[in-house]
């Protein structure tokens, strides 16, 4: 089913260059709810139905502990696990892996997902922080995964664990938005600062689709995502058109948004 949730509005101004700037790519299988999360985070509200097929990138001028950031989501859409993922590992510096609790075939998902983040985080020696997420906590009666297997996957690799519904609690889906955040920050202190993340075809770090067993990076979905550009800043209530329409299988109030229309 078409769907239709906001995209920030561009802007003709240029952020200040004192402002930090984080990309957070959201991965997952079809049906993890990736694209509720970033809605929710995005606009406070909830919408249960996307088109699987699309895939965008979206800003929000964020202050996380009192420190603005300009914080980018690509909400990818993989459907069934990762491929032609250059995309994203080139992009972004911080990642939330996501599945559903209610779907064992997302969660097993998410390992093949974390096994090519810890691939090419050896590949070019810079480690990204990670967030595993356990999504649709208000399904727990459905629930086919447990938060004891959640939490041992998270620590086989390495990262940091939640469990959220993207429905219901707005805060905990900001928090670990905004933890992606902090977790940067504390990487950027350990090491040298980081680079500028829209990197040049001949950036040395970017691992080869063969070195990897990747497959190649096509882009044949949305243009946000061209390295060679720089997204412009948006104000987080303003929102664009992403595509047709949404509705909510637990009879929310569907969101219909407009061109140039604010969110409250």
């Amino acid at each position: 089913m078409a769907s239709m949730f906001g995209k920030p509005r561009v802007s003709a101004e240029r952020p200040p260059q004192s402002v930090a700037e984080c990309n957070v790519a959201v991965l997952g299988c079809r049906g993890a709810g990736k694209s509720a999360l970033t809605v929710k985070f995005l606009t406070k509200r909830f919408i249960s139905e996307y088109d699987p097929n699309l895939e965008d990138t979206y800003t929000s001028e964020e202050l996380v502990d009192q420190q603005p950031v300009l914080l980018k989501v690509m909400d990818t859409a993989d459907q069934d696990g990762p491929v032609n993922c250059e995309r994203y590992l080139r992009w972004a510096n911080a990642f939330l892996v996501v599945y559903s609790i209610e779907d064992r075939r997302s969660f097993e998902g998410c390992g093949r997902y974390l096994d090519v983040l810890a691939r090419h985080a050896r590949g070019c020696q810079r480690h990204s922080p990670v967030l595993l997420l356990g999504n649709k906590l208000d399904m727990e009666q459905y629930r086919q995964v447990t938060k004891a297997e959640g939490t041992s996957l998270a620590a086989r690799f390495g990262c940091l664990f939640y469990e959220v519904s993207a429905c219901q609690d707005f805060a905990a889906v900001q928090h670990v938005f905004h933890q992606a955040v902090r977790e940067l920050r504390r990487q950027a202190e350990r090491g040298p600062a980081l680079r500028p993340l829209f990197i040049a075809e001949e950036q040395p770090c970017v691992p080869t689709a063969a070195r990897h067993g990747l497959a190649s990076c096509t882009i044949n979905t949305l243009s946000t995502v061209n390295l060679k550009e720089i997204p412009s800043v948006a104000q987080a209530k303003l929102v664009t058109v992403k595509s047709s329409r949404a509705q909510s299988k637990r009879k929310a109030p569907t969101l219909t948004l407009l061109k140039g229309f604010k969110i409250f």
